[in-house]
């Protein structure tokens, strides 16, 4: 579950656009991925397991991730996920998407 500080939940799609972002900076591990999300949303997004793994197997699937194990920085095995071209192409697409929304719900808001 992704888990926003005030408990909200984020729009569809969402959480795979913030996966395939932090992938744009270079190849991570899971629990790189989560971290770093928490870390720049200033933890108010924490993303749990039960979210995130399931999200990594659907860009996996759709072929906008490749993933290969390899060693931690604490030398545990992990498994490293890295965006494909697909996967470039496609997070743009999402945050043009978002963009939109976002618009379209301030607008909402602000007739209010």
């Amino acid at each position: 579950m992704v888990r926003p500080a005030d408990k909200d939940e984020l729009l569809p799609g969402t959480l795979e656009m913030l996966i395939l972002r932090t992938l744009a900076h270079g190849e991570a591990h899971g629990y790189a991925i989560a971290r770093h999300i928490q870390m720049t949303s200033r933890d108010v997004l924490q993303i749990e397991e039960g979210s995130l793994y399931p999200a990594l197997q659907r860009l996996l699937v759709k072929g906008w991730v490749t993933a290969e194990w390899g060693a931690s920085e604490t030398n545990r095995r992990a498994r490293y996920y890295r965006m494909t071209p697909a996967g470039r192409r496609q997070l743009g697409e999402e945050i043009s998407s978002f963009e939109r929304q976002v618009r379209a719900i301030k607008l909402v808001l602000e007739d209010a």
